[in-house]
C-alpha cells in the first residue's frame, strides 16, 4: 500500500481508504460479523484511514465500526466522522439537519462513545445542501465556527465538509477555512469535476478525499439502491456499460475502482464495503494496470450521463 500526505493535515493516508457507509446497510443488508471482518482485512492490508457518519444507517455504521476498532491501537489508523445530519434507521430521506453549536458538540460526544475514541483526525460538516439548501448558511456560519472551536480545544485535528454540489465546493474552497474536503461522486467514470478543485487545493494545501468511486452503486453489477435519484433510463445506460465490461471479461466495478484510485494527483480514494473479500479484491484491482481500451469504450457509452448532476 502506498501513502500520501493529505494536504496540510499532517496525515499520511493510504491511497485506498475505507468509507463505512456499507457497514450501516445503506446499500443492502449486511452481516455484522462480516462487516467487522472487512474492517480488519482493510487494516491488515495497510489501509489506515476510515470515514463514517452518524447518519449512515441511523448510527449503525458508527456502532459497527466502533466494534471493529475495539482493541486496535489508535495509532494504526486515522478516523473521521461527520456532524450536522442525522437519520433514523430505515428512513432514508427523512433527515434531521442541525448545525447548531450545541448539537454539533453533543454529536461529537455521541460519535466518540460509539467509536471508542476521544479524538477524531477529521470532522466533516455533512450534506449542507440537503432540504433545498435552507440550512446551508447556518452550516457555513455557526456550524463551521463550532467545528473550528473543537479543533482549537484539541478534540479534533482537522476541519472538513462532506457535500456534493460543485458550486458549493468552489465557494468553500475559495472563501472558507478548511483543512480537508470529502468530495463524493465527482471523480469516477461518469463525473470528473473534482479535477476543477485541484489547483486551488494545491494552492491552499487542502487535503482532497475522493469518495464514491462506484458512483453510489451506479458503477456496479448490482446497480444502485432504490433511493438513488437516477431515472430508469439513466440506470439502463449504466447497465449497458456493466454488460460491456462483463462481455470483455472484466467488471464495471473493477474499471471504476482503478480509474478513481490511480490518479496520482488525488491523495486517497474511499471505497465502501462490508465484505472482507471485497476489500481484498479492491486492493488487488487498485494495484493492477487499468485497461485503457476498455476505459475508452465505457466512457463513450457513459457520455450521455457524463457530469450529470444528481438531486440527492
Amino acid at each position: 500500500m502506498q501513502y500520501n500526505l493529505l494536504g496540510n493535515t499532517g496525515l499520511k493516508v493510504s491511497r485506498l481508504s475505507m468509507g463505512a457507509s456499507s457497514l450501516g446497510a445503506v446499500f443492502h443488508p449486511v452481516d455484522e460479523a462480516e462487516a467487522i471482518a472487512a474492517v480488519h482485512a482493510a487494516l491488515d492490508h495497510g489501509i489506515n484511514y476510515f470515514d463514517v457518519a452518524p447518519a449512515y444507517g441511523g448510527t449503525l455504521s458508527e456502532t459497527v465500526l466502533g466494534k471493529a476498532l475495539r482493541g486496535i491501537a489508535r495509532d494504526r489508523y486515522f478516523l473521521s466522522t461527520k456532524v450536522g445530519k442525522y437519520t433514523q434507521p430505515g428512513s432514508y430521506g427523512n433527515d434531521v439537519l442541525d448545525y447548531s453549536r450545541k448539537r454539533i458538540r453533543a454529536s461529537l460526544d455521541e460519535s466518540a462513545g460509539r467509536l471508542g475514541t476521544s479524538y477524531f483526525d477529521i470532522i466533516s460538516i455533512h450534506d449542507i445542501e440537503y432540504q433545498d439548501r435552507k440550512h446551508t448558511e447556518w452550516a457555513l456560519t455557526e456550524g463551521l465556527d463550532a467545528v473550528h472551536e473543537l479543533k482549537r480545544e484539541g478534540r479534533i485535528g482537522n476541519v472538513s465538509f462532506g457535500i456534493y454540489p460543485m458550486d458549493l465546493w468552489h465557494r468553500i474552497f475559495r472563501d472558507y477555512p478548511i483543512d480537508a474536503a470529502l468530495v463524493h461522486n465527482h471523480y469516477c467514470l461518469n463525473d470528473t469535476r473534482l479535477l476543477e478543485l485541484l489547483p486551488l487545493a494545491r494552492e491552499k494545501k487542502i487535503g482532497v478525499i475522493n469518495g464514491s468511486p462506484f458512483a453510489s452503486g451506479l458503477l456496479t453489477d448490482r446497480g444502485p439502491a432504490d433511493w438513488h435519484p437516477a431515472s430508469p433510463e439513466v440506470r439502463s445506460i449504466f447497465k449497458t456499460a456493466a454488460d460491456l465490461c462483463r462481455a470483455r471479461g472484466s467488471s464495471i466495478s473493477k474499471l471504476a475502482l482503478q480509474f478513481s484510485s490511480q490518479n496520482p494527483e488525488i491523495p486517497t480514494t474511499l471505497f465502501s464495503t462490508a465484505s472482507p473479500k471485497s476489500v481484498e479484491r479492491n486492493i488487488q484491482w487498485h494495484e493492477e494496470a487499468l485497461d485503457q481500451s476498455l476505459l475508452t469504450e465505457v466512457t463513450a457509452l457513459l457520455a450521455p450521463v457524463f457530469n450529470l448532476e444528481w438531486n440527492y
